[in-house]
């Protein structure tokens, strides 16, 4: 076992790495950039040594300044963690030849499995079955559309040297394949610094079904059962679970055989997992190896009572796996929800902010929190928006599925949008009860997940309105503790001369412009209604102490808890949130546009290309600006058709959110 090692990482992943090291008694050695330096991850380390700028480019992705920092403090071995230099070939040679253990696979096999392309006919030879395809080696654009031709669409576009859904995309029809290649081709080029694609045929409704493999230097290899990632956003994972659900014994087996006979195909070392296609009718096909930890390996750890780091630290160190394929048990079940700060409402489109407010669930046998931030920190432009992920276990899937919604209900942020409400909605559809999954499930039940948020806005109403009344109500009483404690002018209970007591608020709530209006009928009871004189939507009344708002919305009690920052407001109930701000007076003030659309920044990120040249005339739908943000491509449009009169940024400018990025003119009538 090593005195010391180096986490070539950030983030949960790196602070998940530490408690495992520090429950054996190693000491590790974090490494940060200039936008990491006050990171959690950075704090939990015996050491830390700084490696560069924020862009990953210039330091998480510089392997020189990373084995420097590892002999300049003495670590004896690297854990590259997931992502950055996790699957690079090279770095892996680079330890080596520095006399430093590589946590992970040999180079040979990263670079067998480095390219999707040379792994599929690796697996060929193998005996594992693959999906229908082009992995061949001639680039040429005409040559791959021939092949999605001919196979018939739709088909997959996978970068050969990808992962997390980096230069992937679905083509639907011919005319969409030479547009899709372009952007596949340049996500790819950014995330991997290789452009090289393969052409498959989609499956419409397969599950993603994915296999734990493990082996040491002395030959043994077993599996650690399966884990279903079938619930996906942008081809990356949100909600994972194990065992998966509806996989029998003899289909489970013979995935873990194949999959073993994967990783010996190319001598593999240590932890792996290779991802399969898992059709309607239980036939399987390889889609690619992963040669590191996964994301969602706390679910099979889950189920298994194994800590899969500590086996990467006894493999690498050169000891046998712990236990053989026999000593190997499912035991309950168990999920993991993937925490992001992104606008599901918005395409998933990524979101920074300050965690103004956060609070996780309670940690126990049940419920787990890997996560590498706290109250305060900062999610920025320069790496993955992920914030946590939320591990629960119980006996079984339906047990599990509880622990898992109870728990999201209780997970509270602000500061940012996040997808939390999002997971829960998930989570509670009939059909994931049901376990009725596969890679199209979204899109599948994208009404019921989503109308949820409109009766979520139709309930919170009246407790934003109540708060908002107990919240003037306080502030009104600490003004008037050094004056006159019985003037009207000091009241907050909407006192005038003539008629009941009326309080109007215009917010802006999740998105929605609203006005509400409160008429006291009791003291300290309101009813509460959108315009002046319409129908009632609730009556309420309660009290607010702290942060904790005791509300009585028509006969229901209710608990919510509410946070404020930078004038906007945070509502928690047990199963929903609400975020709402008050909206300001239009005093004439505003400036008005002088004329023609523009297109702007739907999040903060860096311009990659434009594809069109100003003054061209576009039609409705048209790529118009490719941006880049967290580590994710997203394709601008032209909401019409009209004429790019002039572009305001140039590629490799950085943009913030709502940036005005062209002067677009739409086309007249």
């Amino acid at each position: 076992m090593f005195d010391k090692i180096l986490i070539a990482n950030r983030g949960e992943i790196a602070c998940r790495v530490m408690r495992t090291a520090r429950r054996l008694g190693i000491r590790t050695v974090a490494v940060y950039s200039d936008a990491d330096r006050h990171a959690l991850h950075v704090s939990m380390a015996d050491e830390a040594v700084h490696i560069g700028p924020a862009p990953a480019k210039e330091s998480y992705l510089v392997a020189e300044r990373i084995i420097a920092a590892a002999k300049k403090t003495g670590a004896g071995a690297i854990h590259p963690g997931y992502g950055f230099l996790s699957e690079n070939a090279a770095f892996a040679t680079a330890c080596a030849d520095n006399n430093l253990v590589f946590i992970g696979p040999p180079a040979s096999a990263i670079e067998a499995m480095g390219s999707k392309s040379a792994a599929k006919q690796i697996m060929e030879n193998a005996g594992v079955p693959l999906v229908p395809g082009y992995h061949g080696d001639d680039q040429n654009a005409a040559t791959l559309k021939k092949h999605a031709d001919d196979m018939g669409y739709p088909v997959l576009l996978k970068a050969t040297a990808g992962g997390g859904g980096k230069g992937m995309r679905q083509v639907w029809s011919s005319d969409q394949f030479e547009e899709a290649l372009e952007a596949a081709k340049r996500e790819s080029q950014s995330s991997f610094g290789d452009d090289r694609m393969l052409v498959e045929k989609y499956l419409t409704q397969p599950r993603h079904v994915e296999i734990q493999v493990f082996c040491d230097r002395q030959g043994n290899g077993v599996y650690l059962f399966e884990r279903d990632c079938s619930v996906q956003r942008r081809h990356q994972k949100v909600i994972e679970e194990a065992p998966a659900p509806g996989v029998n014994d003899t289909v489970r087996t013979a995935m873990g055989d194949a999959a073993l006979r994967a990783a010996r195909a190319i001598d593999y070392e240590g932890a792996g997992t290779v991802e399969f296609l898992l059709d309607t009718d239980d036939t399987f096909y390889f889609m690619e190896m992963n040669t590191r930890l996964q994301v969602e390996h706390p679910v099979t750890e889950m189920i298994t009572g194994q800590d899969l780091v500590e086996w990467q630290l006894r493999v690498a160190g050169g000891e046998a796996l712990p236990m053989n394929q026999n000593q190997l048990q499912i035991n309950g079940h168990a999920f993991e929800a993937r925490i992001y700060a992104e606008d599901p409402d918005n395409d998933f489109l990524p979101v920074t902010g300050t965690l103004s407010y956060l609070h996780a669930p309670d940690e126990s046998a049940h419920v787990r929190i890997d996560t590498g931030v706290l109250r305060g920190d900062e999610v920025s432009i320069y790496y993955d928006p992920m914030i946590a992920k939320l591990i629960v276990w119980d006996e079984n899937r339906t047990r599990a599925l509880s622990r898992l919604t109870q728990a999201l209900s209780e997970y509270r942020i602000s500061g940012m949008t996040t997808n939390v409400n999002f997971l829960y909605n998930l989570a509670s559809t009939n059909a994931f009860r049901q376990a009725e999954l596969d890679t199209g499930f979204i899109e599948k039940h994208n009404a019921e997940i989503f109308h949820r948020n409109e009766t979520d806005l139709e309930q919170l109403l009246p407790l934003a309105a109540l708060f908002l009344i107990q919240r003037r109500q306080q502030r009104s009483i600490a003004n008037s503790q050094s004056g006159d404690p019985y003037s009207p002018w000091d009241l907050a209970n909407g006192w005038n001369l003539c008629g009941a007591s009326i309080h109007d608020y215009h917010l802006l709530a999740n998105g929605n412009e609203v006005t509400l209006f409160a008429e006291e009928i009791a003291p300290d009871r309101y009813t509460i209604r959108t315009t002046p004189e319409g129908a009632s939507i609730a009556t309420v009344e309660g009290n607010l102490s702290g942060e904790i708002l005791h509300a009585d919305v028509d006969g229901h009690r209710i608990r919510a808890v509410v946070a404020e920052h930078d004038a906007t407001f945070s509502l928690f109930t047990q199963d929903s949130a609400l975020q709402f701000s008050l909206i300001e007076p239009d005093c004439g003030d505003a400036e008005t546009d002088a004329g023609g659309s523009g297109l702007t920044a739907p999040m903060p990120g860096t311009i990659v290309s434009l594809s069109v040249a100003p003054g061209s005339t576009v039609k409705k739908d048209q790529a118009v600006v490719i941006m880049e943000a967290m580590k994710m491509e997203h394709t601008l449009r032209a909401p019409s058709d009209g004429t790019v009169e002039e572009f305001y940024y140039q590629p490799g400018d950085l943009v913030d959110t709502g940036a005005e990025l062209v002067r677009f003119n739409t086309a007249e009538e």
